[in-house]
């Protein structure tokens, strides 16, 4: 990070502005930047040549790119972080902003996950990109669980909280369960809740299997672990996870090259991989993160950036976030603002402040 900020430090006046001018112009319209184009828009009277002298050495310090062979000029993803952190004037929310993400969460707050999903399409509609947020952990001790077969290959893990809320998720069992089977996981499990939370529960199912596995049916057994596995460890992450608007980004890209990361990018999400990077994000703290490109694994194969912004409950813990996925040429000084009002929002929401 010094390193960056002493790059823009040590630039002139003449290059910053530059710099600052043709990443401007690529985030507006997403195409290279000319030294013409430049000259005119120049708080300095200069040259053509003169700017095409600026751009060659900050091409050289790895800020600019040419895409082409015509003279024009891109940021590198180094100068879009540069640019960032260094240079970005972020704009404010506006009140009509403010009103639409205000009537969404007031709608219908008996309902985290239905109030969670408006903000997520809202959101996605008011920057134009992909929104990703992160619901809160359901934190309830769990009532009943029961194991539903759905197919061969398909089966449903319901659960019954106290506090009457209802969860239903599809795993892949283990091979040759039958309905007998399915009926002794569901007891077994059932005798072990006593007002145990999702994380309790699978806590004390593990060290329960140890010591009576040969009491279960080995299918019985086999499907516990497997099920275990799902809801009370990682697939509760899986269920968390909001996604809207990927038409977004797919109707704004022409070329099938792009289009193909944007897909792969979205069946990543789909397929839940690497979602832990993505919550890994919301426990550094509180403030809007921008990562872009390759600086975030779930994202280097799409181009893509994320600007994310955790929300916190009453004890300032955080519980969830909130994001935008987008090109890296983003409007960045429009959408930070926006997420970080966002998850400012949410968390008084669910904190019982607004």
């Amino acid at each position: 990070m010094n390193d960056r900020a002493n790059l823009i430090t040590e630039m002139n006046d003449r290059s910053r502005e530059v710099f600052r001018r043709v990443v401007e112009g690529y985030l507006e319209n997403g195409d290279p930047v000319g030294s013409r184009t430049l000259t005119r828009t120049m708080s300095e009277k200069v040259s053509a040549a003169t700017v095409r002298n600026v751009m060659q050495d900050l091409e050289y310090l790895g800020l600019l790119d040419s895409p082409h062979v015509s003279a024009g000029r891109v940021p590198t993803q180094l100068g879009l972080r540069l640019f960032v952190d260094g240079l970005l004037e972020l704009g404010t929310v506006t009140d009509d902003v403010r009103a639409k993400m205000e009537e969404t969460v007031r709608e219908d707050q008996s309902h985290v996950g239905g109030m969670l999903d408006r903000v997520g399409s809202a959101l996605s509609g008011l920057t134009q990109g992909a929104s990703l947020v992160l619901a809160p952990k359901h934190e309830a001790p769990v009532k009943h669980v029961e194991f539903v077969n759905l197919a061969p290959d398909r089966a449903l893990v319901v659960l019954v909280f106290a506090d009457g809320h209802v969860e239903n998720r599809i795993f892949t069992p283990p091979i040759g369960q039958t309905p007998s089977s399915l009926r002794e996981a569901t007891n077994f499990l059932n005798s072990l809740i006593e007002g145990k939370t999702l994380g309790e529960l699978r806590t004390t199912v593990e060290r329960e299997i140890k010591l009576r596995r040969q009491e279960l049916d080995s299918l019985a057994a086999d499907l516990i672990e497997n099920g275990s596995a799902f809801w009370g460890g990682e697939g509760a992450v899986y269920e968390r996870l909001i996604v809207r608007g990927r038409s977004n980004l797919l109707g704004d890209s022409a070329e099938a090259e792009e289009l193909d990361r944007i897909r792969s990018l979205f069946d990543d999400l789909e397929k839940k991989r690497d979602i832990a990077e993505f919550l890994e994000l919301t426990e550094d703290g509180e403030g809007v993160r921008i990562f872009i490109g390759s600086e975030n694994k779930l994202f280097s194969l799409s181009g893509s950036s994320l600007v994310v912004s955790p929300y916190m409950n009453a004890e300032r813990k955080i519980i969830g976030a909130v994001g935008v996925i987008g090109p890296t040429r983003l409007n960045y000084g429009r959408i930070v603002p926006i997420v970080d009002y966002t998850a400012q929002l949410v968390g008084r929401i669910l904190s019982g402040k607004a």
